[in-house]
């Protein structure tokens, strides 16, 4: 699962700025920027932030989206607010089957770049949160599921999405021990020389195989670890920079 996140600025622009391309930069700030919920230093999906993703309509440039996808059949607003609690994150084994992310699934495919994101450990009957980020210090990119929805009141439109996820590496199986569940998940991230790969249109039934091959957990070496204060109930600190601090809690010693 992947729940949590932390991102900013700097980070969502990495695509847009890849190849120098620093007006674009600056475009975003200025028009873009304003309408999202940026820096993100620990927002949870069921807070819908408002983030950039980048699209194969516009590779290199990012649209703002919703976090939690309204599928192309919804009805009316209520139905999609009643609905998105449950589409944060798309079971990458299962996504060209679910109602809710087929069709996004087959055209409209994105990425997400974060910092990292943040985990749960369960021990003793209580839990503690984990941040997990790429070794090297730069930021993932997630693949994720995009839909635009145009609510038939208003005539306004919703762009929002999902973050795909996969079977946990066993860095996650240590982690993300939920007892509820049948075993580890954790968010696709793609390799770079994979982005490109996952934005790519599909044309038949052999690219959409190829496409679930991509579907694979991140090496375990190249992350890494630490807990951090509590991201739910009342010690929670709320969207602070300092949030994804490392804490030492003696219990799990």
């Amino acid at each position: 699962m992947c729940y949590d996140i932390k991102t900013s600025l700097e980070t969502q622009m990495k695509r847009a700025v890849r190849r120098g391309d620093y007006e674009a930069a600056e475009q975003i700030r200025e028009k873009l920027l304003p309408h999202t919920d940026l820096p993100l230093y620990h927002a949870s999906g069921f807070s819908h932030p408002r983030m950039l993703i980048y699209t194969g309509a516009d590779p290199e440039f990012p649209a703002v989206a919703t976090w939690g996808l309204v599928p192309h059949w919804v009805k009316d607003r209520k139905q999609g607010m009643n609905l998105w609690n449950k589409t944060l994150n798309a079971r990458g084994e299962t996504i060209f089957e679910k109602p809710s992310f087929r069709k996004a699934a087959q055209n409209n495919r994105c990425l997400i770049y974060i910092d990292g994101f943040y985990e749960h450990h369960h021990h003793k009957s209580k839990t503690y949160p984990y941040f997990i980020s790429r070794k090297d210090g730069n930021p993932m990119a997630l693949a994720g599921l995009y839909n635009d929805w145009v609510d038939p009141e208003t005539g306004a439109l919703l762009t929002t999405f999902s973050i795909v996820t996969t079977e946990g590496n066993p860095l996650m199986a240590r982690i993300h021990n939920n007892p509820k569940l049948s075993g580890p998940r954790m968010p696709l991230i793609l390799p770079e020389e994979l982005e490109d790969r996952w934005l790519n249109p599909l044309n038949d039934a052999l690219d959409q195989k190829a496409l679930q091959e991509l579907m694979r957990a991140y090496p375990e070496e190249a992350l890494t670890a630490h807990t951090v204060a509590k991201i739910r109930g009342k010690s929670y600190a709320g969207n602070i920079p300092g949030i994804s601090e490392k804490v030492h809690y003696p219990e799990l010693d």
